[in-house]
């Protein structure tokens, strides 16, 4: 794992990751990061102009944005999901989000199964705010069983099609270790994490307690989001974060 980058005028540093997101952020001291969520899904492009609008509210610029959760309707094909992050990515260069060609932005997307969204959309947003105060605060990006920046996903998918107990075992072991490595990149473990979401519509139940609450990821439970991953062949992911403030912005 990529040492961590510094983007102190924004509260924050990262774990360089691949265009379309960073590996995972972390408040600089003097900074907490705040988690908003949205009652409901917001479409992409009224989800950016809220953002902004909130970022403007807590007298935050547009740079202070350091972390996403997007739903979409479906998993994408691997040149979907490429035509869709260059859609994401074009917002991001607008709002002068991109450091020396790096994205900062840690991001998680991923499709319910059930009532998904008629379009991709933001799910829930973080951002700094200066805190002299504040304990330290992490997210870390969403990721599932493939290694990231191979120029595809399915040559590198952990048990391949495999959806047996211990093809999806295989798989959840592959992310949590990923989990892991980021957030020691970040300087933190699971004894940080206030919030652990896994995203599958297969059963964990076989591997729950001797994989993921044994290891600590279940500290204060588990949030089992009923999501595929974003791309088609994955079928696990996972993403934490340690943040002390975390608030709801109503339907409009």
């Amino acid at each position: 794992m990529s040492s961590t980058r510094l983007a102190a005028d924004r509260g924050f540093r990262y774990v360089p990751g691949v265009y379309q997101y960073s590996a995972g952020v972390a408040a600089e001291p003097g900074f907490r990061i705040e988690r908003v969520r949205f009652a409901e899904p917001v479409p992409m492009a009224a989800g950016f102009a809220r953002i902004a609008e909130a970022l403007a509210a807590a007298g935050r610029p547009k740079t202070a944005f350091c972390a996403c959760e997007l739903r979409s309707p479906a998993p994408f094909t691997e040149q979907g999901f490429a035509d869709f992050n260059k859609i994401y990515g074009g917002v991001l260069t607008e709002w002068g989000i991109f450091l020396d060609g790096a994205n900062p932005i840690a991001r998680s997307n991923v499709c319910p199964e059930v009532d998904p969204p008629s379009e991709p959309g933001f799910h829930a947003f973080c951002y700094t705010v200066p805190d002299e105060g504040a304990a330290p605060s992490f997210v870390v990006a969403g990721s599932g069983e493939s290694t990231e920046g191979k120029g595809n996903y399915r040559d590198h998918t952990v048990a391949l099609g495999d959806l047996s107990p211990e093809g999806l075992r295989k798989k959840a072991r592959f992310v949590l270790g990923e989990m892991e490595r980021r957030m020691t990149a970040l300087g933190f473990g699971w004894r940080d994490a206030t919030g652990v979401q896994a995203y599958t519509v297969h059963d964990l139940h076989p591997f729950l307690a001797d994989e993921i609450v044994a290891r600590g990821a279940g500290r204060h439970g588990l949030t089992w989001q009923f999501c595929r991953p974003p791309v088609q062949d994955l079928e696990f992911e996972m993403d934490c974060r340690g943040v002390s403030v975390e608030r709801v912005l109503p339907v409009r």
